[in-house]
């Protein structure tokens, strides 16, 4: 039987697949200047001026505002969108632990990622996998690795599974056609229609309802 392991224990997190990156990478710090600039006093409204010849614009009149709104409506209506999809690193989807002196420092799962003590990861370092690899197949790689370098043992899990069980997931296509983006366009357009009219015919029976209830009171 496997021990159980808190999240806590287990900080670490190994993707499966070796391409993904540390989204904060870029991130910079922030200039002092910035504070300096958002000190400035700023214009007098005295000096402001109406814009000449200004026009709204409609999204229906600009293409790239036009298809963003009808790709994030897609996304938010897609049809074929099912239940969520358990995560990869779920206890369900546990495929072994590696334990050293009896303690849990890794554990593997089906679709080849890892999770790790902050001590187990300090030791292996940066360990490329092999390429070709992956679900299953990684994960045992993965875990024969990671006992071999800290010294400890697999346990393999009872929901473990093999690689012809395993079944990639399959990522989300964002395109969409020319025909989907305006279909979905004027369906936002309906729905904002009807949202509108819903709110104006409950605002007029509420008033409705308030002017019948002062006639009564007179």
């Amino acid at each position: 039987m496997m021990s159980g392991v808190s999240s806590a224990a287990l900080p670490y997190l190994r993707p499966a697949s070796p391409s993904a990156s540390n989204a904060t990478a870029g991130l910079q710090p922030v200039s002092a200047a910035s504070d300096a600039a958002t000190s400035s006093p700023g214009i007098p409204v005295s000096q402001l001026k109406p814009l000449q010849g200004a026009k709204p614009i409609s999204a229906a009149d600009d293409p790239v505002l036009h298809d963003l709104m009808a790709m994030h409506w897609l996304m938010a209506h897609d049809t074929g969108a099912t239940q969520p999809a358990v995560s990869d690193d779920a206890p369900e989807n546990t495929y072994a632990q590696v334990k050293v002196d009896g303690k849990v420092v890794a554990t593997l799962y089906n679709g080849g990622s890892s999770t790790m003590t902050n001590a187990a990861a300090a030791k292996i370092g940066k360990l490329e996998d092999p390429s070709g690899l992956s679900g299953p197949d990684l994960a045992q790689w993965r875990a024969d690795t990671y006992a071999r370098l800290l010294g400890g043992t697999v346990e393999k899990a009872p929901t473990a599974i093999t690689q012809s069980q395993w079944t990639p997931r399959e990522s989300r296509s964002t395109t969409y056609s020319r025909e989907q983006l305006d279909a979905a366009f004027q369906a936002m357009l309906a729905e904002g229609q009807k949202a509108t009219a819903q709110r104006q015919s409950s605002y007029l029976a509420s008033r409705t309802q308030a002017g019948a209830s002062a006639d009564i009171s007179a």
